[in-house]
């Protein structure tokens, strides 16, 4: 008879889990604790707005925390993200290992700030050494709203559920109005072409989508180019709301 095998030990339940799942087994009533919570959520907008308040031109980048440090979109993220740090623009990541070490690492390299919004995870991610403003957030969605908040563009490299997750909610946003409309640029053809393809072959032959929600996307390769285009977008952006303003 093989004998039974010890059952995997329970990595300990972060605030999102308890958040979302507080009335599943195993977890007590936060009925009473929810004036709590929410404070605590408050708390931690306010930490993260107060610590970004001056952050007036930065881009985020995603992609795979699982991408070795030998792989060309490492090189790519890390490229990029110095070639719009040449142009000014503050580096936003996840703070993590892969492509997000590569993008902080080019911002260090363009001398401009090189941020990491880490999250509590159950198994814990270190911050990458090339973070130079290291925050720390304990939900998600907090942690999204600075990515949106802050962010001039979006620079999205090949990676898992968590990078689609970023790229569609953007879309989403933007599509809807929610927000300004600012670039995503999808950065690797070779990678991001068969999603675009199924884009335009599946959802807007179905007429899920409209032909002008495809601009929302743009494929790019080169450094420079997607600099370019976020540097340019921003610009006419600018001067658009001050026109509007004065």
């Amino acid at each position: 008879m093989v004998p039974a095998q010890p059952p995997t030990p329970r990595a300990p339940a972060t605030l999102d889990e308890e958040l979302l799942h507080c009335l599943g087994p195993g977890f007590p009533d936060f009925a009473d604790s929810d004036p709590m919570r929410v404070a605590r959520i408050r708390d931690e907008i306010a930490y993260g707005f107060a610590a970004l308040a001056d952050v007036a031109h930065a881009v985020s980048i995603f992609g795979s925390a699982r991408t070795p440090t030998d792989d060309r979109y490492y090189a790519l993220a890390r490229e990029v993200a110095k070639c719009l740090g040449d142009r000014g623009f503050d580096i936003i990541t996840g703070g993590g290992p892969g492509t997000m070490e590569a993008a902080n690492r080019g911002a260090c390299e363009a001398g401009v700030r090189s941020i990491g919004l880490n999250i509590e995870l159950p198994h814990e991610q270190s911050v990458n050494p090339f973070v130079t403003v290291p925050l720390r957030f304990r939900h998600f969605f907090v942690r999204k709203l600075m990515f949106i908040r802050y962010a001039s563009a979006f620079v999205v490299f090949p990676g898992g559920f968590g990078t689609l997750d970023e790229l569609f909610e953007a879309l989403t946003l933007i599509q809807t109005g929610k927000i300004l409309h600012f670039p995503v640029v999808l950065a690797g053809s070779q990678h991001w072409s068969g999603l675009a393809n199924w884009i335009h072959d599946q959802l807007l032959a179905s007429g899920m989508v409209s032909a002008e929600d495809l601009e929302l996307l743009t494929v790019a390769d080169d450094p420079d180019v997607i600099a370019d285009i976020i540097d340019r977008t921003h610009r006419h952006q600018t001067e658009t709301y001050q026109s509007a303003t004065t």
